[in-house]
């Protein structure tokens, strides 16, 4: 889902690095946007190549804008696909998140962004509620599976599944193991606006510092709402002020954040969310959630459960703009 809407600023310290440790930096590109790795190690270290093994197997896997991806295939029809790993990965904890959020987190809510001119084929010309409607009986992960044999099974040909609410984070994590893997632990990794760091800044000998941008931000002159430290977690946002379709007709407006209970892309009390948690596959998908979900549903989820924080802006019932703050997100906040 989305991307991204709402893109995460980062405050980086480049002063001169204490003791033998030093700071490398290296950026490319990668699923359709940018991203950005600084670390700090005693000598400069060729990571590049395994940053881009990484990615490569990660658009192999799951990337619906390749049409040699096993996601492609599967969404194509081919049931002798075996998904790999990363596939499999991504899938469980969709499934996990598909069910803790009451199914508004949902990857099978593709055949409907699709529809509206969000996904990676050809959309309706003009907004058919009734097209829509007709739509809804192809969406949910209920209906999906993977097999013994490790192929997925759906129970019509029509499920189009879409991880890209999910799998950007998903690879991103990914790329943190194999930088721990070649014995790097502080490290802050930026892709297309989500965050995961490790270990601490040594520059500053402080936890990492990221910038939550303004719902407002331009995007050629950005700025910040607020910002936190982070260590040894992840930060993901997702908002719907800039992706949108104004349909040519009625002038309405539709955002990419689809309610996979109502099929509907209207826009919801919720303009921005930010997610911090263990892991930026998890923050990632829960960002898409409470996005879907609304204000009420996202806080009352936020309170009942371990591991999530979140910093939300909402418009309230007489469409003030409001900022909700968990514990955990106060916590981090720079005292100075």
């Amino acid at each position: 889902m989305k991307h991204l809407a709402f893109i995460l600023l980062l405050i980086i310290c480049f002063s001169c690095d204490s003791g033998e440790e030093k700071a490398y930096e290296i950026s490319s590109s990668a699923f359709g946007t940018t991203y950005y790795i600084k670390y700090f190690a005693s000598e400069e270290q060729e990571i590049q190549r395994g940053i881009d093994s990484v990615i490569y197997a990660f658009n192999r896997s799951v990337n619906t804008y390749m049409a040699e991806s096993a996601i492609s295939k599967i969404n194509r029809g081919d049931s002798t696909v075996v998904v790999d790993s990363i596939f499999r990965g991504v899938f469980d904890l969709s499934e996990k998140i598909y069910e803790h959020t009451n199914g508004f987190f949902d990857p099978t809510v593709g055949v409907l962004r699709n529809a509206y001119g969000f996904g990676d084929v050809e959309p309706m010309k003009e907004i058919d509620p009734d097209k829509l409607d007709s739509l809804r009986k192809y969406v949910g992960f209920e209906k999906v599976s993977i097999t013994s044999e490790g192929t997925v099974r759906k129970l019509s040909p029509h499920i189009y599944l879409d991880f890209n609410a999910i799998a950007k984070g998903y690879g991103i994590d990914y790329m943190g193991a194999y930088l721990k893997s070649e014995g790097i632990t502080n490290f802050l990794i930026e892709l297309g606006g989500e965050v995961l760091v490790s270990g601490t800044n040594m520059a500053t000998s402080r936890p990492w510092i990221v910038g939550i941008e303004a719902v407002r931000s331009e995007l050629d002159n950005r700025s910040l709402k607020q910002s936190i430290f982070l260590q040894d977690e992840a930060m993901a946002s997702s908002g719907n002020y800039r992706k949108y379709r104004i349909d040519s007709l009625s002038g309405k407006k539709y955002v990419h954040t689809i309610n996979p209970h109502t099929g509907m892309a209207e826009e919801g009390d919720i303009t921005s969310a930010s997610v911090v948690a263990a892991d930026c596959a998890t923050a990632d998908a829960y960002a898409t959630a409470f996005m879907a979900m609304g204000f009420n549903r996202a806080k009352i989820l936020l309170n009942n459960s371990e591991g999530l924080e979140a910093y939300i802006t909402y418009l309230d019932s007489l469409n003030n703009e409001k900022v909700f703050m968990t514990p955990g997100i106060k916590e981090r906040l720079p005292s100075d």
